[in-house]
């Protein structure tokens, strides 16, 4: 059941990809690193420069493109950490059946490390983009505050015709219901 040409061939791919997965691994925990002086940069002096010009298309954009790499980060760390665990596992295990615990030892070890390696990649890339969210909210809710207070907002002819933008509602509020819906049943029940 388990021989033949195709799966010989399958895994003699999934062997090849071990290295470079391991290889972007730590090609996306530099960018990570990187990414973490660019935030930092960007709250420091990026972030009051654009306060200072008042260019809320210009926050937008670059806003959409820092959070988009951060995003990125997130989720593509903890998949390639996911993939570093697996593909080591199936040699390893095969070597445990004919007891040879060296080769099953490297295998678990490298398959420990890129997982570590990929969540902790992925936890940067999440707080991350967090924060950048929240530094670029704060910062187009005080831009617009302030063009609507000068009368320069964009449409905006008199206050009464002015309306902020209205912005997606977060993902919390779906997530609190349903927990409290939970919650409630599980009382209930207990009761």
């Amino acid at each position: 059941m388990f021989s033949g040409y195709t799966i010989g061939f399958l895994h003699s791919v999934v062997n090849w990809l071990l290295h470079p997965v391991i290889w972007t691994l730590m090609a996306v925990t530099v960018w990570a690193l990187i990414e973490v002086g660019v935030l930092l940069a960007e709250y420091f002096r990026t972030l009051p420069g654009m306060r200072s010009d008042g260019d809320i298309y210009a926050v937008e954009h670059l806003a959409k493109r820092r959070i988009d790499h951060c995003d990125f980060l997130a989720r593509i760390a903890p998949m390639l950490g996911l993939m570093g665990t697996l593909i080591p596992l199936g040699p390893g295990l095969a070597a445990l059946g004919e007891g040879e615990l060296t080769i099953l030892s490297t295998a678990v070890s490298v398959a420990f490390d890129t997982t570590v390696l990929g969540l902790m990649v992925g936890i940067a890339g999440f707080v991350m983009g967090r924060l950048g969210r929240r530094w670029y909210d704060e910062l187009l809710t005080s831009l617009e505050a302030e063009q609507m207070e000068r009368g320069s907002w964009a449409g905006a002819g008199n206050r009464e015709d002015f309306h902020l933008p209205i912005r997606k509602p977060s993902a919390l509020w779906p997530t609190c219901l349903i927990w409290c819906w939970f919650l409630r049943v599980d009382w209930l029940s207990h009761s």
